[in-house]
């Protein structure tokens, strides 16, 4: 029975960072051409820290990249939003099963979510223009909008990240 409470929480714990990044991803203006900063990424990736199973992996890069989709101001981004998502998501899972057992302790975990947030922001970044440019062409230079764009969402999703998860592990932690 504990393992389904376990269970039930996670879900819970993953639900409620969707739904603080889907507020964050739909009231953060676009910055250039139509592209926005991806705040729903440093939420994607705390849910997936903190519940590091490939199942629960999957269904939230799916879910993050429908909200995504739903919410993006970038023209034929709906598709793309749901491409990176995933495969940011699953790159996620991937750093963690093979990385995380050289951060254990309190600041090593913080550092380690810093470093996920900025490189999946970075992955998911490229996957997103790569996407967009094959399918439906880009508004601007590719380089330009990862200058603008991708690099400074990955700056700030790094320390957003590490603030959720700071929140989101000391719930886990007394729930």
């Amino acid at each position: 029975m504990k393992n389904s409470n376990f269970t039930t929480r996670n879900l819970v714990l993953s639900a409620v960072l969707l739904g603080i990044g889907f507020v964050l991803h739909a009231i953060t203006p676009p910055l250039f051409f139509g592209i926005k900063p991806d705040f729903m990424l440093a939420c994607m990736f705390i849910a997936i820290i903190i519940n590091p199973d490939l199942k629960n992996t999957v269904v939230t890069g799916f879910v993050a990249g429908i909200i995504a989709a739903m919410t993006t101001g970038f023209p034929g981004g709906q598709i793309p939003s749901i491409i990176d998502k995933v495969s940011s998501a699953i790159f996620i899972y991937l750093m963690i099963r093979i990385f995380s057992s050289i951060f254990v302790d309190e600041k090593g975990k913080h550092i380690f979510t810093a470093l996920l947030s900025l490189l999946g922001t970075i992955v998911s970044g490229v996957i997103f223009l790569g996407s967009a440019l094959l399918m439906f062409g880009l508004p601007a230079p590719f380089s330009a909008l990862f200058v603008t764009v991708v690099i400074p969402t990955a700056i700030a999703n790094t320390f957003v990240s590490v603030i959720i998860y700071k929140a989101f592990s000391s719930i886990k932690t007394y729930a």
